[in-house]
C-alpha cells in the first residue's frame, strides 16, 4: 500500500490520478476490516503459531535447529518471531514490496551468512500449515502469500 500510493504520487504529479491509478485504494478500504481482524489475531496468537511450528520442526528433523553441539532454538524463535511481526505489517498494509526491499533482503543475507536456508525453508512451509489451522481461511488468504514469499528468500540455497 505505502509502495502504491508512493507510486500513484510520482506518476501523477500535476495532474489528478484516474480510476485505475486509483483502484488499488477502493480495493484495500474493502479488506481493511478483514486485515485488521487478521492482524490482531496473528498478535494475539503469535506464541501459539511459533511454539507449534517448532514442534512440527522438530517432529520432521530434529537437527534443523542444531548448529554443531550450540541448539539454535532461542535465536530461531527471536528470529521467526520478528519475521512474522514483519509479515502481519506487510500484511496489514497490503504491503509485500517494502517487506521485501526493506528486510527480506537484509535478512537473507543474515540467514545465508549462517547457512540457515534448510531451517527457514522448513519453518515458513510448517507456519503456512498452522497458520491455515489458526485463521479462517479468508484471513488465512491475506497473510499465507507473504508467509511464501518468507519461505522462497530465505530458504532457498
Amino acid at each position: 500500500m505505502l509502495s502504491q500510493i508512493q507510486r500513484l504520487s510520482q506518476t501523477t504529479e500535476g495532474r489528478y490520478a484516474t480510476d485505475e491509478e486509483l483502484r488499488f485504494l477502493a480495493e484495500y478500504a474493502r479488506s481493511f476490516e478483514l486485515r485488521v481482524q487478521t492482524y490482531q489475531k496473528l498478535q494475539a496468537s503469535e506464541a501459539a503459531i511459533v511454539q507449534q511450528v517448532l514442534a512440527k520442526m522438530r517432529a520432521i528433523d530434529p537437527t534443523l535447529l542444531r548448529n554443531g553441539s550450540e541448539d539454535v532454538t532461542p535465536k530461531w524463535k527471536r528470529d521467526t518471531l520478528r519475521v512474522l511481526r514483519y509479515s502481519a505489517v506487510a500484511m496489514l498494509l497490503d504491503d509485500s514490496e517494502t517487506l521485501r526491499e526493506r528486510f527480506l533482503f537484509w535478512f537473507q543475507t543474515i540467514m545465508r551468512a549462517f547457512n540457515a536456508q534448510k531451517s527457514c525453508g522448513v519453518t515458513y512451509t510448517v507456519m503456512q500449515e498452522v497458520v491455515k489451522q489458526v485463521l479462517t481461511p479468508s484471513e488465512a488468504n491475506l497473510i499465507l502469500p507473504l508467509l511464501e514469499v518468507n519461505r522462497r528468500m530465505l530458504g532457498t540455497v
